[in-house]
């Protein structure tokens, strides 16, 4: 299928919401689409291993969006080309919201990674407060331990490292999550952070989206 049709124009500000904040976080970044059926699932990963030797967890990002008719969908495109195509409908104000795929399907080093699709049990609840505070840690970490002129694998450990630890022996959820959560916008002031688990994973939900990272080896 060449194209998808979103129910309305507030799923289609909420869409270009949503990709606008991944974009800020990886703007090279690509965002995986799939639907079977009216919901369109749309991933990105704003931290993701890049080679070998990149110990970085992979922390992917998901909102759902409700389409107004049953696509089949399964691609990867550039996060920009899906922001240009929600642009030009917003300045078209033609009252349909059709997107058309891009042509060509792009591939990524997360692509191949898949969460689990069941099995999923409620595991815990953190507070927002705390998860903001665990992300902006992180940054402040980066910032003071990463020297601007120091690049590539040096630097990609040491991401790793600070995103890869968990933030409590008892849910593993690892730091990038809390980054990728709070930088996806995911979450309001004070409310909890619901956490699941399934096959060791982990995932933190609310009514914005989900975040999903395998289950932290080491605890901050």
């Amino acid at each position: 299928m060449s194209h998808f049709t979103l129910a309305d124009e507030q799923t289609a500000r909420d869409l270009q919401a949503y990709l606008v904040r991944a974009k800020r976080l990886d703007p090279e970044g690509l965002v995986k689409l799939t639907a079977f059926g009216k919901v369109l699932a749309a991933y990105v990963a704003p931290i993701f291993a890049v080679g070998l030797m990149d110990e970085s967890p992979t922390i992917i990002g998901l909102r759902t969006s409700e389409l107004i008719e049953d696509a089949e969908i399964d691609t990867m495109v550039p996060i920009q080309s899906i922001l240009d195509r929600l642009a030009k409908l917003f300045d078209e104000a033609v009252g349909e919201y059709v997107i058309e795929i891009p042509p060509s399907s792009q591939r990524a080093a997360w692509a191949g990674i898949n969460a689990p699709r069941s099995g999923w049990s409620e595991l815990d609840s953190i507070k927002e407060q705390e998860l903001t505070e665990i992300a902006r840690s992180g940054i402040k970490e980066i910032q003071d331990t990463l020297p601007t002129s120091v690049g590539g694998p040096i630097a990609a450990r040491i991401r790793g490292e600070i995103w890869g630890r968990g933030v409590s022996s008892q849910t593993k959820v690892p730091t990038g999550a809390a980054f990728v959560l709070a930088g996806l916008g995911f979450m309001t002031e004070g409310e909890l952070v619901a956490v699941y688990e399934a096959d060791r994973w982990v995932r933190l939900s609310t009514e914005f989206g989900h975040v999903l990272a395998r289950q932290a080896s080491r605890v901050i």
